[in-house]
């Protein structure tokens, strides 16, 4: 199937309509406000940090593994292609690819269990809360308000990418329904209301999707690369399976390095075009006319298709035991979530090793307030400082190799 650009649709989000910042400024001569979002969060200290931040693999066991930035970035180059194809803004698609992943602690995932771990007692910990905090008050550069004072859509589509948080009523739904929303959303809502029961825009939702096809494709190639798994034991996962063999047809006795690049080229070309067509086909079945009949509809606009979703289930299951759970993962992770509770626990009871501008204000704090701070200083943490901190307090830092 070609693909090429659309004009814009009715449904794409409109940045000459946005519905504002919380803290009014006065226009860009220069850029429109998706375009302004995308800059501010570019230029964000919480951005930057993503250079050292896991996504599988701790940053230092090779130079060619995804770290959390690179992984953002190929997110936002997939989210652009789409909302091209689709009439979207592609602006802020990109601002909401970049900003998607601000949140995650150190250590990836594991790191995410660590925190919540320690901070049960007061909420627990989200990374899509942290982002939240992070873009309306943790960050610190600007003269009149916290934050980046970023759009109401960058922030509805940061919170609400994966699907609405609530019903109508207020009941939380989804991953939240056992444990409710978020206290970092919660509180947020009586500032600013983010309507958490509706569904996000189109644009939202392509930078969600696009945050799954860049984390399938490249986690084949990161766990090829590592010597988790070998091309061969990709023959018999579906879809994938077969764009190895067309692979071997067309190319007999490809380099393993080629071979593996044309297997990622070609999966992420795929999905792309997957999800263009199953979008456009949900679309015009519902016709909307304005992006508030796209976050009002009873499901996703933007998706698979059935076989798609089925064979992108696949690689999943494929990747989870050889991958994400492989012993040699497992053992570097388990190593580092010991390291945050180490961190966490030694912060919590001598703040002032914490920054002067972490513990200013904590004297006379009751405890929920020490902990949310703490949480807050190690969540920001690179991979590489949080292990130089604890080097800093304890005797047995682990190598994480």
């Amino acid at each position: 199937m070609a693909i090429q650009s659309a004009p814009r649709a009715p449904y794409a989000s409109d940045p000459a309509l946005s519905r504002g910042r919380l803290v009014p400024e006065p226009p860009s001569p220069s850029r429109n406000d998706f375009r302004r979002d995308c800059d501010r969060i570019i230029h964000s200290a919480a951005f930057r940090r993503l250079k050292f931040k896991t996504q599988v693999f701790v940053f230092h066991e090779g130079d060619h593994y995804r770290t959390r930035l690179t992984h953002t970035l190929e997110v936002q180059q997939i989210a652009r292609s789409l909302a091209r194809v689709l009439g979207l803004d592609e602006d802020l698609a990109e601002a909401l690819s970049l900003a998607h992943d601000l949140g995650h602690p150190p250590f990836g995932h594991i790191g995410e269990r660590a925190l919540d771990d320690e901070l049960k007692p007061y909420g627990g910990f989200d990374h899509n809360a942290q982002a939240l905090r992070l873009v309306t008050s943790l960050e610190r550069r600007y003269a009149d308000f916290d934050g980046l004072n970023l759009t109401w859509e960058t922030l509805e589509g940061l919170v609400k990418h994966n699907g609405p948080l609530t019903d109508r009523a207020g009941n939380a739904v989804g991953r939240y329904r056992e444990r409710g929303v978020p206290r970092a959303i919660a509180d947020f809502g009586s500032a600013c209301d983010l309507q958490l029961w509706s569904y996000s825009s189109a644009e939202a939702q392509v930078a969600a999707i696009s945050d799954d096809i860049a984390y399938d494709a490249h986690d084949i190639d990161d766990g090829l690369r590592a010597g988790l798994f070998r091309i061969e034991d990709l023959e018999a996962v579906p879809f994938a399976g077969g764009i190895s063999r067309e692979i071997r047809r067309r190319h007999p006795g490809l380099e393993p390095a080629r071979f593996t690049h044309e297997m990622i080229r070609r999966l992420i070309t795929w999905m792309i075009e997957d999800v263009a067509a199953e979008s456009t086909r949900r679309l015009e079945a519902i016709s909307p006319l304005s992006v508030e009949e796209v976050r009002d509809a009873t499901s996703p606009v933007i998706a698979f298709s059935d076989a798609m979703t089925e064979a992108e289930r696949a690689i999943k299951d494929f990747l989870y035991p050889r991958m994400y759970r492989h012993d040699r993962v497992m053992r570097v992770m388990r190593e580092a979530e010991g390291v945050l509770h180490d961190l966490f626990r030694h912060f919590l009871h001598s703040p002032g090793d914490m920054p002067e501008e972490w513990r200013t204000g904590l004297a006379g704090a009751d405890d929920a307030a020490r902990a949310l701070r703490v949480g807050d200083f190690i969540a920001g943490m690179t991979d590489r400082f949080a292990l130089a901190e604890h080097r800093r307090f304890f005797d047995s830092t682990p190598e994480l190799r």
